[in-house]
């Protein structure tokens, strides 16, 4: 067993504090806010949605309604609620906890209606496949359900040959090409690199890059991630970046990484293919993720055992009641559909919160497996990443120490979610630790 934990000081920056006197007269008889954290209602929200997102729990909803119609009793841009499953685009709504907003006197709120230019428009049919939940496509009676890490288990990744669509400008001492490979009867593209100079007896070693959340419909395989992507191919990796589906040219629908097993299942075919390429070493495959690629990667590290160490950067590697309880604040993007965001809220109301039902929740929790993972993991999070909670990091290392396996984390005090301040650091300690447990069989 081995455990590495460092954290790198950064120069510590003071504030400037503005006395109140002299700030100007009307700033300073500002009045207290009727609702400290308003929200307005946007396409595909619901209650359920709006109180995972900002309070934790899809059941919390009765808070927003709470809340909001006290709000409404002392302001008139509020709109009350009369039936918490009725709501309309551009409602403005507090989301302030339980206790949180001022009393509203009943006969003041049953007088307040909502403002004429939000009443609930007319709404239009939803398709039923849009009203099911995003795994409901995978379901199979009998089967694991499909977002367990049995479900994964249970698949069959064969990966196909890896077929080069374009040959792009080399890097300095690696040729680049856009390639593409197959992952249930779905083309799959990809950014590789391959080193120049001659192919070790073997073949070389492979690194599998999970990138992080791009919204898919800007998302191009030759940008972001340059100087990752470059700083392991140039050490003599070879570099197998999967644009997952839905990205780019990729085949398929973009889908929540979280609410089911889509992407993860692109990986894992990505993996098999680099296994058959004829440059590839097949016993030397280490994998590298980021953010969301991190929690693609440990999911995959237990399910296949032949990736010999993960890397993962900010990952969103806590489990699955880590992640509703504690990432209260991730609001998904915009550019995420309706169905993908509303996962959290699926999984409560088919199966019950963790506490109700803690099985289940461990069956599709990658963290339950921690005992099994393919091989020695290393960990890099900054202590002011705005994204992805430090203590994802932290409950992931101090899984894998207690299951008795090999980690090691690296924390960087003041960096951000991309470890901007310390990348050539954190680059230097991936790329040894690779060559550790990956290039030298």
């Amino acid at each position: 067993m081995k455990t590495i934990v460092r954290t790198i000081i950064a120069p510590v920056l003071l504030a400037l504090v503005v006395p109140a006197s002299l700030l100007p007269a009307q700033v300073q008889a500002q009045p207290a806010a009727v609702c400290e954290q308003p929200v307005t209602v946007q396409a595909g929200d619901t209650l359920s949605t709006l109180a995972a997102r900002y309070l934790g729990s899809a059941l919390a909803y009765g808070r927003i309604v709470a809340a909001t119609n006290a709000a409404a009793a002392l302001d008139a841009s509020f709109a009350p609620i009369q039936d918490p499953n009725v709501i309309a685009v551009g409602w403005k709504l507090c989301v302030s906890a339980a206790g949180d907003a001022p009393a509203a006197p009943a006969q003041a709120a049953a007088q307040v209606q909502a403002p004429e230019q939000v009443q609930q428009p007319a709404q239009t049919a939803v398709a039923a496949e849009d009203s099911l939940p995003i795994w409901h496509h995978r379901l199979q009676e009998g089967a694991p359900h499909p977002l367990t890490i049995d479900y994964l288990r249970s698949q069959d990744y064969s990966g196909s040959a890896i077929t080069v669509e374009q040959t792009l400008a080399p890097g300095s001492n690696y040729n680049r090409y856009l390639v593409s490979y197959r992952s249930e009867e779905l083309k799959i593209y990809a950014l590789m690199t391959v080193p120049q100079g001659e192919k070790p007896a073997s073949g070389w070693p492979a690194i599998v890059f999970n990138h992080g959340y791009i919204p898919p419909e800007v998302y191009r395989p030759t940008e972001r991630y340059v100087a990752y992507v470059d700083g392991f191919a140039r050490n003599g990796y070879v570099v197998f970046r999967p644009d997952y589906r839905g990205h780019a040219d990729s085949e398929g629908e973009p889908i929540s990484a979280y609410g089911a097993p889509d992407y993860t299942i692109d990986v894992l075919n990505a993996l098999a293919s680099v296994r058959q390429h004829p440059d590839v070493d097949p016993e030397r495959l280490g994998m590298w993720g980021h953010s969301l690629g991190g929690f693609i990667t440990l999911r995959a590290m237990v399910t296949a055992g032949d990736i010999k160490a993960g890397v993962i950067w900010a990952g969103v590697v806590a489990s699955y009641p880590d992640i509703l309880e504690r990432w209260r604040s991730r609001r998904p993007p915009a550019t995420v559909p309706q169905r993908a965001r509303r996962w959290r809220d699926d999984l409560v109301a088919e199966f019950g919160a963790p506490e109700e039902n803690p099985a289940f929740w461990a069956s599709i929790s990658a963290n339950s497996y921690a005992a099994e993972l393919s091989g020695p993991v290393q960990l890099h999070h900054g202590t002011s990443d705005a994204d992805v909670p430090l203590a994802f990091s932290e409950l992931l290392h101090q899984e894998i120490l207690d299951a008795g396996g090999n980690v090691e984390f690296y924390a960087y005090e003041g960096d951000d979610h991309n470890l901007s301040g310390y990348f050539s650091t954190a680059m230097q300690r991936s790329i040894a630790f690779f060559d550790a447990h990956v290039k030298e069989k």
